[in-house]
């Protein structure tokens, strides 16, 4: 798909996502925000189901019932349950303790993420097919791995994340390599 990204500097002026035009875009001045089909969506799942529903291109849900409602397990423990607890505005708020706060979070987050991964896991997250899974699994490791938490203790999360990293559109993806990333981070 061709696309114009538009980059949101969270750090930057104090955060260019609490901006009154970001806002108008996004009211939870949040990214992402994406405007696709004369519509603006938010939340990275929306957004890439409907990319999945609307777009041809290769699946990244699962044909098969049950393997589909596995990815959206995987998805949702990650999206819901493990990464709003280390968002930039949860961070700001821990203050001092920041990083032990999002350890003891991913950490809790990759003991139940690791036992179900063990039981879907074939070559990616769900079998032998990349899907909405591996989306999220690679940033929720990257942030992990920010936050040092020992990914060794984990080893089909990191199994996968290898695998995954080998493949030239999570390289191109992956967040350490995004055009605003902190010089200080970028790979």
């Amino acid at each position: 798909m061709d696309y114009d990204q538009v980059n949101v500097n969270l750090v930057k002026d104090g955060g260019q996502q609490v901006t009154d035009q970001y806002k108008r875009l996004n009211p939870m001045q949040q990214v992402p925000a994406v405007t696709i089909d004369d519509m603006t969506l938010s939340q990275s799942l929306a957004i890439i189901q409907y990319i999945e529903e609307t777009r041809p291109g290769p699946r990244l849900l699962p044909s098969d019932p049950k393997q589909r409602a596995q990815v959206r397990m995987i998805c949702d423990i990650i999206a819901s349950g493990i990464q709003p607890l280390q968002n930039l505005y949860v961070i700001k708020k821990i203050g001092a303790e920041k990083e032990s706060w999002a350890n003891h979070f991913i950490q809790r987050g990759f003991e139940a993420l690791e036992p179900i991964l063990k039981q879907t896991a074939g070559v990616y997250c769900v079998g032998e097919e990349i899907s909405m899974a591996d989306i999220c699994l690679v940033p929720q490791v990257y942030n992990a791995e920010r936050f040092k938490v020992d990914i060794g203790q984990f080893p089909t999360i990191k199994r996968l994340n290898q695998t995954l990293l080998n493949i030239e559109a999570f390289k191109v993806s992956h967040p350490s390599c995004q055009p605003d990333t902190p010089a200080a981070v970028q790979a």
